[in-house]
């Protein structure tokens, strides 16, 4: 009602025009909601069409349970009008019913009609309860269509000659049958008086193909049927007085309700009246005569042993009988499911076969059951939804576990079933480290404290990788083997491997001998060349380098001082103009190599330490000018140990990885964390290569027991240019 003063106010206009055109409109949405047919089939007039609004909101009560739905009773008057009552438990809409009826007179009946307001009472005696009571007063006209309205009223003479001519057609024996043939439309719509001239146009009518709905019923002059078939065959029926004594009933409503074998009982002792809402006199029942009623039977008149069964309710239709003075009621259980029925203790054949509740109810269980068949589909799908949801989840577990041990590329061709060729690449560099004196750690310790330390270094050292984008190959005990340039190949592979290296001197000053209590000590040895890689076996299959790289590279780790960082002269052919801090070690005999100048790598002199260790920087050291920008990073997981110092070492570990930047990566500095995904398997297809090199990490442990094969193949750098590769030339340069 809120709305409808806001709405008064905004267009000026009193509350009745505003639910008068809202019950149009209501009337449309109805139509345009696809009741359309059901409002058309409720009635052939005006008349029937209100009397059965009722019994229309009966039917969708069952779909929707909270509707409160007003009620209506329609009465006819002599002079052609009708009353209407409208009961509801809403005051203030009864201006919506004129709108609403006229709409549906105008378009079902071609009837204009006008409705006012003759009584209202805010409390009815007839209906229990406080309930509003309008009295409309409902006159109509039948409306000819537009071209008739047109041809018939411009001129009255028009008018006269044409029934004159008409007339003159028709003899007055046939004039006289067409009166009495059109005479008595029982059904017509609050019939009003008709003219001559209308009655003439309904025989013309007629005689063009539109048969009148007249009809004269015809009743036998007395019952064939007996008292026994009429009970057997209308086993739901009761006939009842004006003091509503029980004269007769069928013999299903006798077994459900015992009591009523008993004649001469009142209904009202075994029966209470659920709708409509009348209290349960004979004047109430009579008055609301066209209505469905509803009876429910009395828990308290039930035998002792019936009383937890749920009652039983009859819906039917009252028929007055003027001659007998008495009610006869016309009813079916009213019970939509088979459970309902068992519930009762009732059975289909205590439903008679003619009636069409045994088929609803049928026809409502197979409903049933069709719902009960969707919505366990529905649960599967929804559980095979889950189930899938969850079934990615642990895919994308397994291939992060996967891709953590195998390039994506080469773990994509092994799950398809794939044999993955081996590739050779011209041009990477390989990095070896090991710790010092670890056999004598090992010979004083307990295993856990090996374990312990080895998990906290390494967890340092492949936190590093994801810094600098390269490949971690392997662990063998206390050795650790990186190569940069594969799986992907790049040409700062040099400088990635050096900065790395750089990186793991610095985190193994974070992790502590258990011996001696000092921070360990590492020896890493960096080597440049062309490898061939590849997946061996089958079992626990493996990435693995081959070539005289990875030999040599070994012996540049073995052949270190600690904590010091051993290069080839291939390895400082590529880094000699990248601003690092390079000093040369001389000539040294290497087993296997024979004399080889090495050197020893000191710094980078354009970053610092916190950009090689991946940190966010705060404050830039002094002395050094930092080249490169660090936007945010991506935090990698530490695993926590089992031992509280471990997990108090952990934490300070677990920083955000900050990728560093080089000249060769992607824009976005994230994105270089993503290489790994981003291979190009073209870029690693290769020629197939026989050799049975030892030169893995396996095979680096016996390294010295036999020869190797020489070097081949190596591709140089291109020529050196001082000028343009300076230290500037492997940054990027800072935003």
């Amino acid at each position: 009602m809120q709305l409808v003063d806001k709405a008064c106010k905004v267009l000026g206009v009193p509350a009745d025009i505003v639910l008068r055109e809202f019950g149009k409109y209501f009337f449309e949405f109805c139509k345009r909601s696809g009741y359309d047919h059901m409002l058309r089939t409720l009635g052939g007039n005006l008349y029937e069409f209100i009397e059965n609004l009722d019994a229309l909101h009966s039917y969708l009560s069952l779909s929707y349970q909270e509707m409160n739905a007003p009620s209506f009773r329609v009465e006819k008057n002599e002079d052609g009008s009708m009353h209407l009552h409208y009961y509801s438990d809403r005051r203030g809409l009864c201006h919506i019913v004129p709108g609403i009826i006229g709409a549906a007179a105008l378009d079902f009946f071609n009837i204009e009609i006008s409705m006012k307001i003759v009584n209202q009472t805010e409390e009815e005696e007839e209906r229990t309860g406080k309930k509003e009571h309008i009295v409309f007063l409902v006159t109509q006209n039948p409306l000819f269509p537009s071209k008739e309205r047109n041809e018939f009223s411009s001129s009255s003479q028009c008018l006269v000659d044409s029934e004159k001519q008409i007339e003159n057609q028709l003899n007055k024996e046939d004039l006289e049958k067409a009166k009495n043939a059109t005479g008595d439309r029982g059904n017509s719509v609050c019939p009003v008086k008709k003219s001559h001239w209308r009655t003439l146009r309904g025989i013309i009518t007629l005689g063009k193909g539109k048969l009148l709905r007249g009809f004269d019923p015809v009743y036998p002059k007395s019952l064939w049927i007996d008292t026994k078939t009429f009970c057997n065959g209308l086993p739901f029926h009761m006939v009842f007085d004006k003091e509503l004594k029980v004269k007769q009933a069928g013999v299903s409503i006798q077994k459900i309700v015992p009591g009523l074998q008993t004649m001469g009982i009142c209904l009202d002792q075994y029966f209470r009246i659920v709708h409509p809402e009348v209290p349960f006199t004979i004047s109430s029942i009579q008055k609301f005569i066209n209505s469905q009623f509803v009876f429910q039977t009395r828990r308290e008149m039930m035998p002792e042993s019936w009383k937890e069964r749920p009652m039983l309710e009859l819906r039917g239709q009252m028929m007055w009988m003027e001659s007998l003075q008495c009610m006869l009621y016309l009813c079916s259980p009213l019970l939509r499911t088979l459970h309902e029925l068992e519930e009762r203790q009732m059975h289909i054949a205590d439903i008679a076969p003619h009636d069409v509740t045994r088929d609803l109810i049928l026809l409502n269980q197979q409903r049933l059951a069709e719902m009960e068949l969707s919505n366990q589909l529905e649960r599967k799908k929804e559980e095979l939804r889950i189930l899938s949801k969850h079934l990615e989840e642990e895919k994308k577990k397994t291939e992060a576990l996967l891709y953590a041990m195998l390039p994506q590329h080469v773990a994509n061709q092994l799950k398809e079933g794939k044999r993955v060729e081996a590739g050779e690449f011209k041009e990477c560099t390989i990095l070896f480290s090991d710790v010092v004196t670890f056999t004598n750690i090992c010979a004083q310790c307990e295993p856990i404290q090996i374990v312990l330390m080895l998990n906290s270094m390494y967890l340092r050292f492949d936190r590093l990788t994801t810094v600098h984008d390269v490949y971690k190959v392997e662990t063998i005990g206390d050795a650790y083997m990186v190569v940069g340039g594969v799986p992907v190949p790049v040409p700062t592979h040099a400088e990635r491997v050096a900065n790395f290296a750089l990186g793991m001197i610095m985190a193994a000053k974070g992790v502590q001998n258990p011996v001696s209590g000092n921070p360990i000590q590492i020896r890493v040895g960096i080597h440049t060349g062309p490898v061939l890689a590849g997946v061996v076996g089958e079992k626990m299959p493996r990435y693995c380098l081959f070539g005289d790289t990875v030999n040599i590279a070994s012996r540049m780790e073995s052949h270190g001082v600690p904590s010091k960082i051993h290069l080839s002269s291939s390895a400082y052919q590529c880094l000699k103009y990248k601003n690092f801090e390079i000093t040369e070690r001389g000539e040294i005999e290497v087993k296997g190599k024979g004399k080889m100048r090495t050197y020893f790598l000191i710094r980078n002199k354009s970053a610092t330490e916190n950009e090689i260790m991946g940190k966010p920087m705060k404050d830039l050291d002094s002395g050094h000018e930092s080249v490169q920008s660090f936007p945010e990073g991506k935090t990698e997981t530490i695993p926590s140990s089992h031992q509280p110092a471990t997990q108090t070492q952990q934490k300070k570990d677990q920083t955000p990885a900050i990728a560093m930047k080089y000249v060769d990566g992607p824009p976005d500095a994230q994105n270089s964390l993503k290489r790994r995904n981003q291979t190009k398997v073209g870029d690693l297809t290769g020629k197939t290569c026989d050799s049975k090199s030892d030169g893995s990490l396996h095979g680096n442990q016996h390294a010295d027991d036999g020869p190797h094969p020489p070097n081949q193949g190596r591709v140089k750098p291109a020529a050196e240019e001082p000028q343009n590769r300076n230290v500037r030339s492997n940054f990027c340069t800072l935003l």
